[in-house]
């Protein structure tokens, strides 16, 4: 399954039997980048769809530490994931565990890579899960969009960013 997302500059594949593979490039360097991965202030900017927006953001990225996030979304909707993080290497690597509340089919590994060429970053996001029933449900989900729009939100908050600091 290939499936770039029109508009959005994502591209989500599904990859062996239960990982899903999403790529973004962004127009900014990978030390940014990880910024608004990792810091509290930069996430509740820009992370979720349109319409959702992160109520709880706790942020402790280090081996070993935890994350959880909640957001909040149209109708009061809500949404919460949580996990604990397993390699912390700035700017290029992400790894860390992802959990939905009342998700009983258990967590998913996501490692996040950031690959910087001429001030662009390419963020590809692998996340396996427990089963391809899983990952086939994961991609039947709205994931696909509310990842792009998020993304599409990063790269806003990103492009804002670089002008702030080029025009203070």
């Amino acid at each position: 399954m290939t499936s770039p997302h029109p508009g959005l500059g994502l591209r989500v594949v599904a990859s062996g039997t239960t990982d899903l593979v999403l790529t973004r490039t962004f127009a900014a360097p990978a030390r940014l980048v990880f910024a608004a991965l990792t810091q509290p202030e930069l996430l509740r900017r820009w992370h979720g769809a349109r319409g959702w927006r992160l109520t709880v953001c706790e942020v402790d990225p280090r081996p070993g530490g935890a994350w959880r996030f909640v957001s909040t979304g149209p109708a009061g909707a809500e949404m919460e994931l949580h996990g604990l993080f397993r390699e912390v290497v700035p700017p290029v690597r992400l790894v860390q565990t992802e959990l939905h509340r009342d998700w009983a089919d258990g967590e998913a590994l996501v490692s996040t890579v950031l690959d910087e060429t001429d001030g662009r970053t390419t963020m590809t996001v692998t996340a396996r899960y427990a089963s391809s029933e899983i990952r086939d449900a994961v991609v039947r989900s709205p994931m696909e969009r509310g990842a792009g729009e998020g993304y599409d939100r990063l790269a806003a908050l990103l492009a804002t960013l670089i002008h702030e600091r080029r025009h203070p």
